[in-house]
């Protein structure tokens, strides 16, 4: 019996989660946090003012959801397993469950809200939309790190530490989400014309 065998090129695999492209890019982009993450201000409350959620939103804006969430996640996890690119160069799983780990742990919520696709024929309505999921995200970035640092310590209540991060946190953050998307806009635009992403 003779065996055929066809010289045909297989069709690509259109119902792939992602292709090995768009894990480069996620790749890339999780390094891009952990460099970010290091632009920081030491706080004798033990949680340190960053830039973080900067990175967070332009994460998911360049990328959408899916691809934001696996770069954040990367990010996350290799951090976790002891790599120094969390703030001020640490790693380790301690600090996911130390004062700051709340914030961590929510910013794959963040990416996801950042990377929605919401389009209206109106650009800038497209962009405000963006931004109000973005700033969204923020919100629950910030509750779960507040909700995390009371549990774990005595000196301030849940209450006092949201108080606290109305000074001291959410009026930057929220003007470098809004900042995030904007420019994640713009980066976004030519990487779909080159085709890296849909």
């Amino acid at each position: 019996m003779n065996a055929t065998v066809s010289s045909k090129p297989r069709p690509p695999e259109k119902n792939r989660f992602v292709s090995t492209q768009h894990m480069v890019l996620a790749g890339m982009f999780a390094a891009l946090l952990a460099v970010i993450s290091q632009i920081s201000i030491p706080l004798p409350t033990g949680v340190p003012v960053t830039i973080q959620v900067f990175g967070i939103a332009l994460v998911g804006t360049v990328l959408g959801w899916k691809l934001g969430l696996m770069s954040v996640l990367t990010y996350i996890l290799l951090g976790a397993a002891g790599l120094p690119i969390f703030a001020n160069f640490q790693g380790g799983i301690q600090c996911l469950a130390g004062l700051s780990g709340g914030y961590i742990l929510a910013w794959p919520v963040m990416a996801v809200l950042a990377g929605i696709r919401v389009k209206h024929k109106n650009r800038t309505l497209t962009l405000a939309c963006r931004a109000a999921l973005s700033i969204l995200g923020l919100m629950i970035v910030e509750i779960a790190g507040g909700f995390q640092w009371s549990l774990l310590t005595t000196e301030m209540s849940f209450g006092a530490i949201m108080a606290y991060s109305f000074v001291a946190f959410i009026p930057k953050d929220m003007i470098i989400t809004v900042l995030a998307v904007v420019i994640g806009d713009q980066i976004r635009g030519p990487l779909e014309k080159a085709g890296y992403l849909k």
